[in-house]
């Protein structure tokens, strides 16, 4: 079946009129207005860091060296607010005022010189502070590959349901408080299986072997949990709000139902903590992880040459993506496509990417629709049974 299908080239409709142009004032506008967003949460962060940053995090940057970084922000959001009101497109202009009147606000409330100290630790709390450093280092890094090689060039950066993806994509890392501490109390019930003796040979290795241990092991794990949402019928309808999408990019791999999330989480912490590897390892497999499912998700025409062979590539995983007969239930794997190789889920036809996205039965647009969408979904297919 697979090797008598017509594939087809996607077509993206140009839409002139949306595009980002220099010259107008949209992009000054959202740029002022996203700055001043983010400055005026990174304000608040600083000044109730218990209850808006993340312990785990805190321990990875420098919160005083950060305050330069929005200094910065905030100055830029001002200009480009100014910028935004002395261009000629009028509609652009109530943007432009309110990332001005944002950035004010976080000067009144302190700005960047609110004093640095010791933060009283709390198990839970909201994670603005992740949430604005992986908003801008994804933006700046994927944003800026897609423009540079994009696979379609006329798909809009603000594209159809852009704006319901972002809000996954705060809740995803406002909630990682909440994630880590379930992904924790999951893995405690793994004591048993904790064996100091495969620990200390993992831990004997070079770091890089670790890390290649540790690809494979949470590889494994996550292409069976999600192969499992795929084929066990009451859980693909909340797989299904992430195969929703219809148009891939960076921000796509952030939809997702929230028990997907917590459980995609709570599962790959088992391998983790089962193997026990060196924190740097660990470290560095968790900055691969987080980076690759944004760059699988990516509109990026880049090949990788070989390696697309070995590790799972946009190409590959657009395939995943598509709603087209061969590539349904296929390419489960995360990092490698070994385990898709191993057992006959492998779908990557030569040069040819999919010409459709999404599900074969459409889903909600809206976010309270998907969340709900598993229960009636799982209902109807009761009520079927009977």
């Amino acid at each position: 079946m697979k090797q008598q299908y017509h594939y087809k080239k996607r077509q993206v409709e140009k839409k002139s009129s949306k595009e980002f142009r220099f010259g107008e004032g949209r992009i000054s506008s959202y740029l002022s207005f996203v700055l001043g967003l983010l400055s005026l949460l990174a304000v608040f962060a600083y000044l109730y860091p218990s209850y808006l940053t993340t312990t785990e995090l805190r321990q990875a940057y420098d919160a005083k060296q950060l305050q330069n970084v929005l200094k910065y922000g905030m100055y830029f959001s001002l200009l480009f607010g100014v910028l935004s009101l002395l261009l000629n497109k009028a509609k652009y202009r109530l943007r432009g005022l309110m990332g001005i009147a944002l950035t004010l606000a976080a000067f009144a409330l302190g700005g960047y010189n609110i004093p640095v100290g010791q933060v009283e630790p709390r198990e839970l709390s909201l994670g603005v502070d992740w949430l604005i450093l992986a908003f801008l280092g994804s933006a700046i890094i994927f944003m800026v590959l897609e423009k540079l090689f994009p696979k379609y060039r006329d798909q809009l950066i603000m594209r159809p349901e852009w704006g319901v993806d972002m809000f996954y994509f705060c809740f995803n890392h406002l909630a990682i408080s909440a994630i880590i501490i379930f992904a924790n109390y999951h893995i405690s019930h793994f004591d048993w299986a904790v064996s100091a003796t495969v620990q200390d040979a993992i831990q004997s290795t070079p770091i890089f072997l670790q890390v290649a241990i540790i690809v494979l092991c949470a590889d494994f794990v996550l292409y069976w949990e999600h192969r499992a949402y795929h084929e066990i019928k009451w859980l693909w309808p909340i797989h299904a709000v992430h195969h929703s999408i219809e148009n891939l990019d960076w921000l796509a791999g952030s939809r997702g139902h929230f028990i997907q999330v917590f459980s995609e989480r709570a599962m790959v912490m088992i391998p983790l903590y089962l193997l026990g590897a060196d924190q740097t390892a660990l470290n560095i497999y968790v900055t691969f992880a987080a980076l690759q499912a944004i760059l699988i998700h990516c509109n990026l025409s880049i090949s990788f040459g070989p390696l697309k062979y070995v590790f799972v590539t946009p190409q590959f995983h657009h395939w995943h993506h598509s709603s087209e007969e061969p590539a349904i239930d296929t390419n489960y794997s995360a990092h490698t496509v070994l385990f898709d190789r191993l057992f006959g889920t492998y779908h990557l036809p030569d040069q040819h990417w999919p010409a459709e996205y999404g599900t074969t039965v459409p889903l909600p647009k809206s976010v309270i629709g998907q969340t709900l969408y598993p229960i009636s979904a799982n209902a109807n297919l009761l009520r079927n049974k009977e």
